[in-house]
């Protein structure tokens, strides 16, 4: 049986899938909630949330990654960073799935990967579980019902959870399997009910398809100032440095919290919705966020709640530190309504330094820029991937490697190219710790995050006066309103000064070591850039 609305010249079967029990075509979020409840794959929660969990997966599976090694993509793809898959092996896998799929019921989403109608992609879904097919809909780009009339998918996502995967069999390291062919134009997600994994693989898809067009594909969230999308912020950040909570301010417009890309014609947002972490979220500091809890559609993933009132405990990770909220974007009541905006003037690096050495914000130069960008220093938090129990300093190229195809120098060529034509101002922010490292020191102060951050994008910050940090070689303010001044010069925040140093030194050093493998590969002012 099939239901939903679809292309007519466009089913699973025109897709070489067939023998399937019932296809649900393009269900709305009702129908998807009926069927998950149903089937028993969650529960009702509060306000018509969903309430689920993911199993043994509550995090990305990086190790379980792959990209098939086909001639077209041979000399493009960063191998060292992406574990390649044979062609015969990714055949078998594909065929081995679709026999799995046999007698199963899919549902069936037909997505825009981007808000930019001169730049986004046609992304079909097939999914086992119908609350994957509620997340891909919620995080991608819905179009209008009457769109789907003559959709036609340039990509397709099979995610079956359901399905192990044979590593001997199929060229991968477990049963588990995240695999992307591009000249087929397929990937396959296998034995992970975790559905991050899902606009991950999209975006790791769009991160090798815009560059080529000369189109920047960014892990970061943007906003823009009210009434005025010519004035635009992107923040750059992994999981855990605040992009979400910081990109949501009330007083602009948020264009959108985790990916984006820059065209010739400006920012544009790669989602439809939000994902975000939920662990001590509180009503007092995201008050828009916490509310998405209670909302209709809201999947609430991996969290505690009272199995009579289903009120959610926002404290209690014993399923996962990684738990989360799933929301459509128009959730946020400043959110924008295109989804689009121009191109940014302020460029936010945001880091969570548990060294306790960088500085609460610094002025980047464009070189200094491409530098950090292509350091992407920070520490993953707990919970964001499978084994992260506390804080781990870490240097995730371009603030996202593990969805990065190509080598990062082309990004941060591409990056360094937009900035200097549009004369965008770069600041580095850390909203780790300070007076010590994790374990003596504390947490940066948010209200000072936040006062730095205002500072930053109404252009006042840079007008004060700066200090060159004699560890990094940027430009750190002296004195900010609204900020103790002892916080802008991190030294002094430690009780040891002498402790400080040596810790500022070993920094240093990691930041040298890790950015020899990016010398070959840039050129002389970027070089001048680096430290030491």
């Amino acid at each position: 049986m099939e239901t939903g609305r679809v292309n007519p010249s466009h089913r699973l079967e025109d897709q070489g899938i067939s023998g399937l029990g019932n296809i649900y075509y393009n269900l709305m979020e009702p129908d998807l909630i009926e069927h998950a409840i149903r089937k028993g794959e969650g529960r009702l929660g509060k306000g018509g949330t969903i309430l689920v969990e993911t199993g043994e997966f509550t995090g990305r599976s990086p190790k379980d990654k792959f990209i098939v090694r086909t001639p077209s993509v041979e000399d493009s793809i960063w191998w060292e960073n992406n574990a390649p898959m044979a062609p015969e092996a990714f055949d078998r896998l594909h065929a081995d799935m679709l026999e799995y799929m046999k007698g199963r019921d899919f549902y069936v989403a037909d997505l825009f990967g981007g808000a930019d109608p001169e730049n986004r992609l046609n992304v079909r879904v097939v999914t086992e579980l119908a609350w994957h097919n509620l997340f891909a809909r919620t995080m991608l780009r819905r179009p209008e019902r009457d769109e789907l009339a003559d959709f036609m998918a340039e990509f397709t996502v099979i995610d079956a959870p359901g399905f192990k995967a044979d590593p001997a069999r199929h060229g991968c390291r477990s049963e588990t399997v995240i695999a992307l062919n591009f000249d087929r134009k397929l990937i396959l997600i296998g034995n992970t009910a975790y559905a991050g994994e899902i606009k991950k693989a999209v975006f790791t898809l769009l991160n090798y398809i815009l560059p080529g067009n000369g189109i920047m594909a960014m892990h970061c969230s943007a906003n823009h100032a009210p009434d005025n999308p010519s004035s635009t912020a992107v923040f750059f950040g992994l999981s855990g440095t605040g992009k979400t909570t910081l990109s949501a301010d009330p007083s602009r417009v948020l264009i959108g919290d985790d990916e984006h890309g820059w065209s010739d014609n400006g920012i544009f947002n790669f989602e439809g919705g939000c994902y975000a972490k939920t662990i001590n979220l509180s009503p007092e500091a995201e008050p828009e966020i916490h509310a998405t809890t209670e909302k209709f559609g809201t999947i609430i993933e991996n969290m505690v709640y009272d199995e009579e009132t289903r009120e959610l405990d926002f404290t209690d990770d014993s399923l996962t530190a990684n738990m989360r909220c799933a929301y459509p974007l128009h959730y946020i009541s400043n959110a924008s309504q295109t989804a689009m905006a121009g191109h940014p003037d302020t460029i936010i690096m945001l880091t969570c330094d548990a060294f306790g050495v960088l500085p609460p914000i610094a002025r980047l130069t464009p070189a200094q820029a491409m530098y950090h960008f292509l350091s992407g220093f920070t520490s993953k938090v707990a919970g964001t991937e499978r084994g992260v129990t506390e804080p781990e300093p870490t240097f995730s190229t371009c603030f996202g490697a593990p969805f990065m195809p190509r080598r990062p120098e082309e990004y941060g060529r591409l990056l360094r190219e937009k900035i200097d034509r549009h004369n965008a101002t770069c600041w580095l922010v850390n909203t780790g710790w300070t007076g010590g490292a994790h374990g003596t020191g504390k947490r940066m102060p948010i209200r000072a995050t936040r006062a730095l951050l205002a500072a930053a994008l109404d252009g006042s910050l840079a007008q004060g006066t700066f200090r060159k940090d004699p560890n990094f070689g940027f430009e750190v303010p002296t004195a900010v309103p609204g900020v103790d001044t002892g916080l802008l010069d991190p030294r002094s925040t430690w009780a040891d000064p002498q402790a400080y140093d040596t810790q500022a030194e070993k920094l240093v050093q990691m930041f040298i070591d890790n950015f020899t493998q990016y010398l070959p590969h840039i050129d002389d002012e970027v070089k001048a850039a680096v430290i030491g």
